[in-house]
């Protein structure tokens, strides 16, 4: 995924290339229990390290198949941290380093270690990021790009009937919980709401809504407003996958381009705000669409459903799923401007 000479900010090796090529080759080897002209043996256990756990002081339980229940064997997910000197990787989830509630244990951290970079943020969200050159080896995040790549959901095939279209009473929903005028969303809205119906919810309208109301709520709703608080490369969150899509209505999109989305979800499954000239006439586009057209947002329906990837024990044992074939002796050397490139 990342090779010596590209971009400055992306690695150095910790050793010499030629002979580090054919040790990593070997040790995949033994890793996936290849042995010449014998059967396959048996996978090793891997130790997934979390020294903190993402946004919270509690972690969940972690009994021995957390990672089996994922369809991934052969793992452990821990926070305990006197597994550092043995873990087979550690995880630092970048929210608990910005805010110091989590700091680097560098002094003890074994020779040739893998260390995990996890966040879930957008680079507008995400501080602090220059103090970690040259320190971790492998990046958890949204982005298509990143070593473990996670996305907030996807699309998976779907055989059977076809769910049912929720009936709908309203033309378009938004739920906002951190609305600020400088961000192109809320300006967005602003130039939206003098055309079309837009019923705002969530705790920057004073209508909060539990977390079993939101989608029945949204499901009332023709369209529903999938705007990301900011517009970066892969950035499409749950406001398209749990908001709209799974919530039944289909998303009117802000954030990275049209090509995208198109790679996660099919062409006619959204509708982008770039390709309307203004808000006038995306407001006009929706309220004057007929049935027939509206239909046919839901024709990957048949054949696809959605897929959530919200929990963090999922996340983590993507670790594991991925460890024989990821890169040994990388390291970020700027995950400032990888993160923000």
């Amino acid at each position: 995924m990342l090779v010596s000479g590209s971009a400055p900010w992306r690695l150095r090796g910790w050793g010499g290339l030629a002979g580090g090529t054919v040790l990593t080759a070997l040790w995949i080897l033994w890793l996936v229990g290849w042995v010449p002209g014998g059967p396959p043996a048996p996978q090793p256990l891997v130790t997934i390290l979390i020294w903190h756990w993402p946004f919270t002081d509690r972690p969940p339980e972690l009994p021995g198949d957390t990672c089996t229940r994922y369809g991934v064997d052969r793992c452990l997910l821990s926070t305990n941290r006197s597994l550092l000197a043995s873990a087979d990787a550690v995880v630092f989830h970048h929210r608990e380093l910005e805010t110091r509630r989590a700091h680097l244990p560098l002094a003890g951290r074994p020779p040739g270690q893998p260390w995990v970079w996890a966040s879930m943020e957008s680079p507008s969200h995400t501080h602090g990021l220059r103090r970690l050159r040259g320190i971790f080896n492998w990046v958890l995040s949204y982005r298509r790009d990143s070593d473990i790549f996670v996305p907030y959901g996807r699309l998976e095939p779907h055989t059977g009937p076809t769910p049912p279209r929720p009936p709908k009473s309203g033309m378009a929903a938004w739920v906002v919980s951190n609305f600020q005028e400088r961000q192109r969303r809320a300006r967005l809205y602003r130039q939206l709401a003098p055309h079309l119906r837009v019923d705002v919810f969530g705790s920057a309208s004073g209508r909060p809504l539990c977390a079993s109301c939101l989608l029945p709520t949204v499901a009332r709703y023709r369209f529903y407003l999938s705007f990301e608080n900011s517009q970066h490369r892969d950035y499409i969150t749950e406001k398209l996958w749990r908001n709209a899509l799974a919530a039944g209505s289909v998303p009117v999109v802000l954030g990275p381009p049209r090509a995208t989305y198109e790679a996660f979800v099919p062409p006619e499954a959204f509708i982008h705000v770039d390709d309307f000239g203004s808000a006038r006439e995306l407001a006009a586009f929706l309220t004057g669409m007929n049935e027939s057209r509206y239909g046919r947002f839901f024709a990957w329906r048949h054949t696809l459903r959605v897929r959530l990837l919200g929990d963090w024990r999922e996340r983590f044992c993507a670790i594991c799923a991925l460890y024989p074939r990821l890169p040994r002796g990388q390291v970020y050397e700027d995950l400032e401007g990888w993160f923000r490139a």
